[in-house]
């Protein structure tokens, strides 16, 4: 019987980032993939038949796949340089949970399957929680294939190379049908349990949060022969932008704003800019004052772009409202883990994209530092095998 820590130590060298630190992992990668295989072998290992659907999830099945299923699990990929648990770690706690409830002598009385969904951080197409999206139909269908990568690969064209057929990308009925329940065990992304809380809590809500676009458009030139009088720079617009993005933020009680990527076209040390592209993260627990942040960020990109003679254009790449998760499920889950405190999350889920199509929960594995999408984010050996024994005692009481 493995434990979680052997489990993510068998993986700690796929896609280091030697630049970055950490790992970089993007869907369909070849870290991503030789994790896919691994997953596919570790579940293997465990009697679970293993099958990839069309939107490019994969389903490790105990049992026969079959309406009103229980499914737990998380995802594989990463942000670039992120820490070795965001994803993973809800993966390997699955696999370490199958074993504790096998070694339990557990028969399900309905199947049980371990999911991994792809494109979980949206860090290669731009639309995070892509492969949830996909099989709800929560994004079109149409939108997602066309999506582009920094090297120009549609995700039709990416997804062919995979060998799925983007034609039969979207919304996945068969497959949606067979979730009764979903349970998402992820490492605690903040603060919230502490150094030294208790090791295990029980989800409550996802903030609300969304990613944009925004570029700014000025003129090109050359470094050295443009006075600086005569200059429409995107860059200098942009980096107003970017301080103007924290002071809306800060203005509002539990606003987030973060301008995590900034690009310049074509991003030469001697050029000025023609066009720089900046991605903006907002998040706040209402989401029409999360609409009201991003039209004030927008307005006052316009006006600081108009002084340095530049235009800004914004463009929605995805929201996801605030989700409260299924309070009977909720109830279930903090019956099977008597004294774990309630807890709500600012990073959004896979789980909070199945909330609006099946009863959804969240386990949460203490993170000492509060650091994640970075090297620095933890999980001690103890939590996390702790964690490994907390789902199995939900999925044993929810099976």
């Amino acid at each position: 019987m493995d434990t979680v820590t052997s489990l993510l130590d068998s993986i700690a060298d796929v896609g280091r980032d030697p630049v970055r630190g950490g790992y970089t992992r993007p869907v369909y990668s070849a870290a991503e993939l030789d994790l896919r295989a691994w997953f596919s072998e570790q579940a293997g290992r465990r009697g679970l038949a293993v099958d990839t659907d069309r939107n490019g999830i994969l389903w490790a099945w105990w049992g026969e796949p079959q309406r009103g299923a229980l499914v737990t699990g998380s995802h594989l990929d990463s942000v670039p340089g992120g820490g070795a648990f965001d994803g993973p770690l809800g993966v390997a706690s699955a696999l370490a949970a199958v074993d504790v409830l096998k070694a339990r002598g557990v028969e399900p009385n309905r199947s049980l399957a371990v999911a991994v969904f792809p494109e979980e951080e949206g860090s290669r197409f731009g639309v995070a929680c892509l492969g949830s999206r996909l099989l709800t139909g929560a994004i079109d269908a149409d939108r997602a294939r066309n999506l582009r990568d920094d090297d120009g690969n549609t995700l039709a064209d990416v997804a062919r190379r995979n060998g799925l057929d983007p034609r039969l990308l979207g919304r996945d009925e068969e497959a949606l049908g067979r979730i009764g329940d979903f349970v998402e065990l992820h490492v605690e992304q903040g603060r919230g349990l502490g150094e030294d809380g208790p090791a295990i809590a029980v989800g409550t809500s996802i903030l609300g949060h969304g990613r944009w676009k925004l570029s700014v458009h000025g003129q090109g030139n050359h470094a050295g022969t443009t006075l600086m009088e005569d200059r429409q720079d995107p860059m200098v617009a942009a980096a107003q932008i970017v301080l103007a993005v924290r002071q809306v933020a800060a203005a509002r009680r539990d606003a987030r704003a973060t301008v995590g990527r900034l690009q310049p076209v074509p991003g030469g040390t001697n050029v000025i800019a023609s066009r720089v592209d900046l991605w903006l993260d907002v998040r706040h627990p209402d989401d029409e004052v999360t609409a009201g942040l991003v039209e004030a960020i927008h307005g006052k990109a316009q006006k600081i772009a108009a002084f340095e003679g530049c235009t800004a254009t914004l463009t929605e790449e995805s929201f996801s409202g605030t989700v409260q998760f299924d309070a009977a499920l909720q109830r279930q889950v903090g019956n099977a883990l008597p004294g774990a405190p309630l807890l709500a999350t600012g990073a959004g889920h896979d789980a909070g994209v199945l909330a609006g199509y099946a009863p959804s929960a969240m386990v949460f594995v203490r993170n000492p530092t509060g650091i994640s999408h970075s090297p620095e984010e933890h999980v001690e050996d103890a939590d996390a095998d702790a964690g490994a024994e907390a789902l199995a005692d939900v999925l044993e009481a929810l099976l």
